[in-house]
């Protein structure tokens, strides 16, 4: 069964890290590209990051660049976001995603069910 289980959410503040993780099962990780989406309190879920298969080239909106990092060990079915410099504008539920197999420009299949990160004082 094909499943996507993110975890790593929590609170944290102003300045903090988190480490999200993407757990896969029931397909071969490495043939897809993942992505990370977030969805804010009333707002539409945004697109956060996303790393190709092969050669693993990443993306990353411009309101979380330089302070967030993707990563994938295909090895261990995850991939990771590494979120620094966290700011309360970063709070929302934070998902993975399995992309198309065209890449990450394409859209996504599979979604996992989310994990929450707040970021407050």
């Amino acid at each position: 069964q094909l499943q996507l289980v993110e975890s790593g959410g929590g609170l944290v503040q102003p300045g903090g890290s988190l480490r999200l993780s993407c757990a896969s099962s029931g397909f071969t990780l490495d043939n897809y590209a993942i992505g990370w989406f977030r969805q804010a309190p009333g707002k539409e879920r945004e697109a956060v990051s996303c790393v190709e298969r092969g050669d693993g080239t990443t993306y990353y909106a411009d309101s979380v660049k330089g302070r967030f990092t993707i990563s994938r060990d295909n090895a261990k079915n995850t991939v990771y976001l590494q979120m620094n410099s966290l700011k309360p504008e970063d709070t929302a539920v934070y998902y993975c995603a399995r992309g198309l197999p065209e890449g990450c420009e394409y859209g996504m299949d599979y979604w996992g069910k989310g994990t929450l990160v707040t970021v407050s004082s």
